[in-house]
């Protein structure tokens, strides 16, 4: 049996092909994909940045949702029909991340969807362990952003925010507004820091307060609005020398920094502040299984505006288009892809 997918050829290119769908091995689960988000890392791929670790024969995608279609030998509690979200890590269990209970940033791991073949295609076996099954009802459009709102959930739980406190979110993208519901949700009284006219605007109707770094010294504004405080918590989702020049301007003494952003190269960080006012830097990678579960519980209640986060959806045989568009107008909050109608 032969199914589509969109293979990454290199060079900005995509090619939707007809493969065949080799049945679930012992300890997997086949899933029918039914939508995949598309991610910045996603792009980073298609950009070319990536190649080396990708290739050009992979089907990458991760931020998904669908059915299960079969179950491998040993797969015990999962059955065909059920709608679930797919966890991509693969640790390997014996290395002293996994040995001291951190699977998510195991030594070895496999990012499934970028280190292995992912979910822009129609059937896709990846291992039973990864599953999380969803509530019935939940549209399965909405539960594709489960994985980002895990990344998210799990920035939260890093920083450890208490209700009440200060919280500036260091760009408006997809996974720093994400970042800012799951924070205000905990109880945070959250600002979101950002430079796009479109970014800005939807925090706004969302109900956040914002600070344009063109307008003038965010560091300044968040430090006059705390009454000479600063932000308890700050979360840098920007990824750019700017962000990481701010995070420390911004923060209080004794305040938490949540470094969510992969920096492409080493940015220049003012240690003094550190000494000077006691900062914590956080690293925040991925998501733990309880992370899903949150993430689950957060759309479950109506945390996310699953409608007007979504940007746009289109097919798979429209996958290279979606991918131009996102590189040529960079407003989308989140660009999705129906991978099989009917499922």
């Amino acid at each position: 049996m032969t199914h589509q997918a969109a293979i990454y050829r290199g060079d900005k290119r995509f090619s939707v092909e007809a493969v065949e769908a080799a049945p679930p091995g012992p300890g997997e689960v086949q899933v029918d994909v039914a939508y995949c988000g598309i991610c910045g890392t996603d792009l980073h791929i298609y950009l070319g940045h990536m190649d080396g670790r990708v290739g050009f024969e992979r089907t990458i995608g991760h931020e998904m949702s669908g059915r299960i279609a079969a179950v491998g030998e040993g797969v015990e509690g999962l059955a065909p029909g059920q709608p679930i979200v797919v966890r991509p890590l693969d640790h390997c269990g014996t290395c002293p991340a996994c040995a001291a209970g951190h699977q998510h940033i195991c030594h070895k791991l496999t990012f499934i969807g970028i280190d292995s073949a992912g979910a822009f295609q129609q059937k896709w076996n990846v291992p039973a362990h990864t599953i999380h099954v969803l509530p019935d009802g939940l549209d399965l459009s909405h539960a594709a952003l489960i994985e980002p709102l895990a990344v998210a959930a799990h920035d939260v739980s890093r920083a450890d925010l208490k209700p009440g406190e200060d919280v500036l979110v260091i760009g408006g993208g997809p996974i720093g507004m994400l970042v800012a519901m799951a924070a205000r949700e905990a109880g945070g009284n959250v600002t979101i820091s950002e430079i796009n006219a479109h970014r800005l605007a939807f925090a706004e109707k969302a109900g956040f307060k914002t600070l344009n770094p063109k307008d003038g010294d965010v560091a300044a504004a968040m430090h006059e609005a705390t009454g000479g405080k600063g932000a308890d918590v700050v979360f840098e989702v920007s990824g750019s020398q700017p962000g990481v020049d701010l995070m420390t301007a911004a923060a209080a003494t004794r305040g938490r920094i949540v470094m969510v952003a992969i920096h492409a190269t080493k940015p220049t960080i003012d240690m003094f502040q550190f000494f000077w006012r006691e900062l914590d830097l956080l690293g925040a990678r991925v998501y733990r299984p309880e992370d899903y579960d949150t993430a689950m519980a957060l759309l479950d209640k109506g945390v996310v505006d699953c409608d007007a986060f979504i940007t746009d959806i289109k097919g798979l045989d429209d996958i290279q288009g979606a991918f131009e568009t996102l590189t040529q107008t960079p407003d989308a909050m989140k660009s999705m892809i129906r991978v099989t109608e009917g499922v």
